[in-house]
């Protein structure tokens, strides 16, 4: 049965890519998820009425109707699932997948506990095979996977993240970084202990009131979630251009809350090398495509000039996320970055930028029973020479938990107040 699985997901992949490059020659839009997926039925259902007219004509054992419907489903899942990895992603609390080879499969739960799993394929070549279907059906543009081009980063339909290698590592490897919450809210968040009223009360006010605002925090520490959920906070008809390496934000995604929103997605290089298109190039065209606001899903390099120029050229409320360790250390980040780009920005010129570009830096870290939290949120002041000058308005508690610290400038509380900040009840909290 395991040959015959494996017959019909190739013919099956193969030919369902096919109609994809058909259709993109010809100018047609792509099949959405759900049509791709009936047709990809029909053709399990075709192969399948092959398989059994050569059995019947050379008189070979006919499969029974449920080991038929065994293998209907089994293909269907690899195709449209992930194969042995479905069962995984369709536990709400498992947050990442990590198989370092096909029988070495570990899973970590939303509380941290980490647990290894059995097998997910059945050797291999075959768990090459799964992410090189995946690819095919799932990716958008461009999405080889082989020894010549062995790294491999796409989203999945559910909004998960995969990442896999091969010729690279040992053996081929995945990685699978899911979203529990692809539709969060700040209400959302404020139930799991993210943050408390009074904070949600002070980050919908930023976003209302049109602050650009940078999320920090160590890799998986929820920044994306975080973003998601302060973006549900705008009006669902402000036009938001997002930008990121690979799609996770997911806000075009969300009709119910947004529903004037443009994704934007990076470019590799393909196997000549032409075609690239990078962040900073996303950005730039971004800016031409009368966005509200940009949203950045992460950034990692020389886009942060465009990125900062356009946050001080009428796209205010601007909405990035940036790898650091402390609030404070956005700052030397967004230096760095400014300094290694092509326009080799002086210190004192990306200290300048920088405040005048961003109104707060919100940081998230874990606090001390586990809970991915806010733990420090600073208003950016001005500028002395080539150091950003910072109120820390919440600080970390003893529990790393935000707590009121230092009060905010008498201007941007006023901005806040007058969209819609109960300033005397925060004041009190």
């Amino acid at each position: 049965m395991n040959d015959l699985i494996r017959v019909i997901r190739t013919e099956v992949a193969d030919r369902i890519a096919a109609r994809s490059q058909a259709d993109e020659e010809s100018g047609r839009p792509p099949m959405p998820p759900q049509e791709r997926r009936l047709f990809g039925q029909e053709l399990i259902t075709e192969a399948l009425d092959t398989y059994i007219r050569q059995a019947l004509d050379s008189g070979r054992p006919l499969l029974d109707l449920g080991t038929e419907a065994q293998v209907a489903k089994t293909v269907d899942n690899a195709l449209f699932g992930l194969g042995g990895f479905q069962q995984y992603l369709d536990d709400p609390e498992i947050e990442n997948i990590n198989a370092n080879a096909f029988d070495d499969v570990h899973v970590t739960y939303a509380d941290g506990t980490e647990r290894e799993v059995g097998p997910v394929a059945e050797s291999d070549e075959d768990l090459a095979e799964i992410v090189r279907t995946a690819a095919a059906l799932l990716g958008v543009g461009e999405r080889r996977f082989d020894p010549g081009s062995p790294m491999l980063e796409m989203e999945l339909p559910d909004g998960s993240r995969l990442v896999a290698t091969m010729a690279v590592s040992r053996h081929p490897a995945v990685s699978i970084r899911r979203h529990r919450f692809p539709t969060a809210t700040l209400d959302e968040l404020r139930r799991i202990g993210t943050l408390d009223r009074p904070t949600q009360g002070f980050l919908t006010a930023a976003m209302l009131a049109r602050k650009n605002i940078v999320i920090v925090g160590a890799t998986g520490g929820g920044k994306t979630t975080l973003a998601r959920a302060m973006a549900s906070a705008l009006p669902r008809d402000e036009r938001i251009v997002t930008v990121e390496e690979q799609f996770e934000l997911g806000l075009d995604r969300d009709r119910a809350a947004h529903s004037n929103v443009l994704a934007l997605q990076v470019r590799k290089a393909n196997i000549e090398g032409l075609g690239a298109v990078t962040l900073s190039d996303l950005v730039r065209t971004a800016l031409g495509m009368s966005p509200s606001r940009v949203v950045v899903g992460e950034v990692k390099g020389d886009e942060c000039i465009p990125m900062l120029n356009a946050m001080t050229q009428g796209n205010d409320g601007s909405l990035c996320t940036l790898h650091a360790s402390s609030s404070q250390g956005a700052f030397s980040r967004l230096a760095s970055f400014a300094a290694q780009a092509p326009e080799r920005l002086p210190a004192e010129a990306s200290a300048l930028l920088i405040s005048e570009a961003l109104h707060f830096v919100v940081y998230l870290a874990l606090a001390k029973d586990g809970t991915r939290v806010i733990s420090s949120i600073r208003e950016v002041a001005g500028c002395d020479g080539i150091t950003v000058i910072s109120n820390e308005v919440y600080a970390p508690g003893p529990d790393r938990r935000a707590i009121r610290a230092h009060p905010l400038r008498t201007e941007t509380l006023d901005d806040l107040e007058a969209a819609g900040l109960d300033v005397e009840g925060w004041l009190a909290s």
